[in-house]
């Protein structure tokens, strides 16, 4: 299917998409807010710029457009037919096709880096995707979140045992034994 805009018109369409505040991103936000949780938009100081980071977590969540992070795109080596597997939820379009198919390997790349600068410094990374957010997938998704939030949030503040040792040498009063009060 070709493009019915002209490439004029189709970069002016392009443009005009923005990267905060879209609607999947305002669908988590408005869930977790709902459910208790709070949280930051866009902090700059964290590798990757999260739209979510919950500091009391340690959790950075990242809110993925299925076509502009390539969800479940095959981005292959080129071949006669484009090397490039389209997945259920998004396609990659016929016009411009190589730019395209690098934009999102970039942007996958750039994301996977992000994602392991985030784990070397000890947050946890979720990632919600557009097409999970679906009015009949939207409470799964949101509970698998909230499952991985509280159970990342009990490792981080579990209480550490420490098993205590008794050594015989040291001679222990023991409550039953008799105290002399006697101050003479």
């Amino acid at each position: 299917m070709t493009d019915h805009l002209t490439p004029e018109q189709r970069h002016l369409v392009m443009s005009h998409i923005h990267g905060k505040g879209t609607k999947p991103e305002l669908k988590v936000r408005q869930w977790l807010w709902h459910h208790g949780y709070r949280y930051r938009l866009n902090v700059k100081s964290v590798p990757g710029k999260p739209d979510i980071v919950m500091r009391k977590y340690h959790t950075a969540i990242f809110v993925n457009g299925c076509f502009w992070h390539g969800h479940q795109v095959e981005l292959g080596v080129r071949s006669e037919e484009g090397g490039v597997t389209n997945s259920t939820c998004c396609k990659i379009p016929e016009t411009n096709r190589e730019f395209w198919v690098n934009k999102i390997k970039r942007n996958q790349e750039r994301d996977q880096k992000n994602y392991q600068v985030l784990h070397d410094n000890g947050w946890q990374v979720i990632v919600v995707w557009e097409c999970e957010l679906k009015p009949k997938r939207i409470e799964e998704t949101m509970n698998r979140v909230e499952l991985q939030l509280n159970d990342y949030f009990l490792k981080l503040h579990s209480h550490k045992h420490i098993p205590f040792t008794y050594h015989q040498e040291t001679e222990v009063p023991l409550a039953a034994e008799e105290i002399n009060y006697n101050r003479n």
